[in-house]
């Protein structure tokens, strides 16, 4: 298996006592309905399979999990910060309705004083609040994602059309 036909769910955090046990900590939005039994981790370029022994999930978008033939921390530390994948046939399907604000990525911005600014390349999620990036001017355009910037989406285009803060923009020109 390669990398086009997997989705990445997270990456290993760190271990967890002397066991070989670690932490996976997701950044796939519906990692609660994941099936965690095989999982790849991408190391020197490749996919490479670990089989889980057990696993248990946290409201924290984290699991710890056991590693069939990882059973010793000294095992488990080479797999930290290592990225993690599962194959595409095993990808949640997801009802058509169900649209997020992290599914803004690939859309053009178009602001209504400056016209069209670029793709969203990243969706940062923070406590308080969704953050765009943009590529702009060769810089990082990076704006707060809410209804009080947010003008329309346009689904069938890929189009989201704000009203940005006067002096923002320029900021980073």
């Amino acid at each position: 298996m390669d990398l086009a036909e997997s989705f990445y769910i997270g990456y290993i955090s760190k271990t967890r006592g002397l066991k070989g046990e670690v932490q996976l900590f997701f950044e796939f939005d519906d990692y609660k309905v994941l099936e965690l039994d095989v999982l790849y981790l991408e190391i020197d370029c490749k996919l490479v399979p670990f089989f889980v022994d057990s696993f248990k999930l946290h409201s924290n978008s984290t699991a710890y999990l056991f590693l069939e033939d990882v059973d010793h921390v000294d095992k488990a530390q080479p797999l930290v910060r290592k990225k993690v994948y599962q194959p595409n046939s095993k990808k949640p399907e997801r009802h058509p309705d169900d649209f997020r604000i992290t599914d803004l990525k690939g859309y053009t911005v178009y602001d209504q004083r400056y016209g069209e600014l670029g793709e969203i390349i990243e969706v940062h999620e923070y406590p308080q609040q969704y953050v765009a990036v943009v590529p702009y001017k060769f810089n990082e355009l990076m704006f707060p994602l809410n209804d009080e910037l947010i003008v329309s989406v346009d689904k069938e285009n890929k189009k989201l059309e704000v009203d940005l803060p006067e002096g923002l923009v320029d900021v980073y020109s």
